[in-house]
C-alpha cells in the first residue's frame, strides 16, 4: 500500500515541532553570574497541531493527482520561574501575577519568614558562641 500524503504533512508537522521544542525550551540553559550565583529559567511549553485532507477523484490512477490538504502548529511559550542557586543554597522565584487575596499573599510569605527566621536563629547562635568564648 502506498504512503497516504496526510500522513506526510502530519510528519513534516511533528518534525517540526521537535525543531522548535526541546529540554532546553522548559529548563532552560544555565546562567552564572560573576558572583557564582546560577539562574536557570523555567518555563511552561503548551502546543497543538493538526492535519487533514481529502481524497477528491474516484480515479485510483489519478488519486495522486486528487489530494488536498493542509496542516499547521501553534506553540505557547511562557515563563514559570527561575532557579536561583548561590553555594549549597536553592530558590525557587516564580513568575506569576500578584496574590489575589490574602491567603494567598501569605502563603507565598513563608518562604521568606523562614529565611529570615533562620537567618536570625544562626546570628543568635553565633553571638551566643561569642560570648561564651569571651569567658
Amino acid at each position: 500500500m502506498d504512503k497516504h500524503p496526510v500522513g506526510d504533512l502530519m510528519s513534516t508537522v511533528m518534525e517540526k515541532l521537535r525543531e522548535m521544542i526541546d529540554v532546553d525550551t522548559v529548563v532552560g540553559k544555565a546562567i552564572t553570574t560573576p558572583d557564582g550565583t546560577t539562574i536557570i529559567p523555567v518555563s511552561k511549553v503548551a502546543f497543538g497541531f493538526g492535519a487533514g485532507g481529502a481524497d477528491m477523484s474516484n480515479n485510483e490512477k489519478a488519486a495522486d493527482l486528487s489530494f488536498g490538504g493542509g496542516s499547521g502548529a501553534g506553540v505557547n511559550i511562557s515563563p514559570v520561574a527561575f532557579l536561583i542557586v548561590q553555594g549549597d543554597t536553592v530558590k525557587l522565584m516564580p513568575v506569576a501575577k500578584p496574590a489575589g487575596n490574602t491567603i494567598d499573599r501569605v502563603v507565598e510569605m513563608i518562604p521568606d519568614i523562614v529565611d529570615k527566621l533562620d537567618s536570625f536563629i544562626n546570628k543568635q547562635k553565633a553571638k551566643k558562641e561569642a560570648e561564651d568564648f569571651e569567658e
